[in-house]
């Protein structure tokens, strides 16, 4: 092959690799901007078309939902601030208690050897094998006997108990891949196992933990089903809830789900930029053991 039919060879093979990338880009985006428009939408029942534009722009559908307010004790309330500060609050809860109890619960699992490590990982793994449905009415009955229906406290016990084996799984297998001579060489110069464990490791499997704790705050941030059976005061409900009560059984306020839905991603995608530089680490970290 002549080095002239090489490059156009090559150039053939980086346009179809960039076709490719587009065409998913854009498979990706369309239901997206599908959103944005009905967002946008100054009517309730847009006509269906190729390209999803706005028809009769406004801004009044984000307007209805981000600024419903209630009246409690003769009080105007920002409800969605309450209900915003609900789901943020019970996420951020979540993933820090998730990150706290399942750190050195992982450690313990990847550094030594103890009676029940097996039986215990299997155990947690069974946790993960039923849907969150399944777990409702027991834990409705736990939390009104403690007292902590309609209160974020509850709501944050509640997914902790998903959270935090899936925690330890994600982390096990990132401090798996940290070598030990890392941890041998800081005690030879006269460090602890503790820490060696804090100077050593943590800052070691930092991006796994940061990709592990969004993703417990995604999955409090998105779950349904709980919060929808354990909260009963409107002022109490998280946006998935919230999101809810604009799809009836006779009427679907499908303008302001869209809109409530562009409000709700706001959290999520600023939580994406902060740890964006962890991502790529962390979802990796784990997936080989050397």
């Amino acid at each position: 092959m002549t080095e002239s039919n090489a490059r156009s060879s090559s150039a053939l093979e980086s346009i179809l690799a960039h076709a490719v990338i587009l065409l998913a880009v854009g498979f990706a985006l369309y239901p997206i901007l599908w959103v944005v428009s009905l967002a946008l939408s100054g009517t309730s029942d847009p006509s269906p078309q190729v390209l999803p534009l706005p028809q009769e722009p406004t801004l009044s559908n984000l307007r209805e939902v981000a600024w419903t307010s209630q009246t409690v004790d003769g009080a105007e309330v920002w409800l969605f601030g309450h209900q915003l500060l609900n789901s943020v609050v019970v996420s951020l809860a979540t993933a820090m208690v998730g990150i706290a109890i399942a750190t050195p619960a992982a450690y313990a699992l990847a550094r030594f050897e103890f009676v029940g490590k097996s039986a215990g990982l299997r155990t947690l793994l069974a946790t993960q094998m039923f849907p969150a449905v399944a777990s409702a009415i027991p834990l409705y009955i736990l939390l009104d006997a403690l007292g902590l229906l309609n209160s974020r406290t509850g709501l944050i016990l509640c997914y902790a108990t998903t959270t935090v084996p899936f925690c330890i799984f994600q982390l096990r297998g990132a401090f798996e891949t940290i070598p030990v001579d890392l941890e041998e060489a800081a005690m030879v110069d006269g460090a602890t196992r503790f820490g060696a464990f804090v100077r050593v490791v943590l800052p070691a499997a930092r991006p796994a933990i940061a990709v592990t704790g969004l993703f417990a705050f995604m999955h409090a941030y998105n779950e349904f089903i709980l919060a929808a059976t354990l909260l009963s005061r409107e002022d109490m409900f998280t946006l998935p809830v919230v999101l809810q009560r604009f799809i009836g059984e006779y009427n679907a306020q499908w303008e302001l789900f869209a809109a409530g839905s562009l409000i709700v991603s706001i959290p999520v995608m600023a939580l994406f930029y902060v740890v964006q530089r962890h991502l790529v680490a962390g979802l990796t970290a784990g997936g080989v053991k050397g």
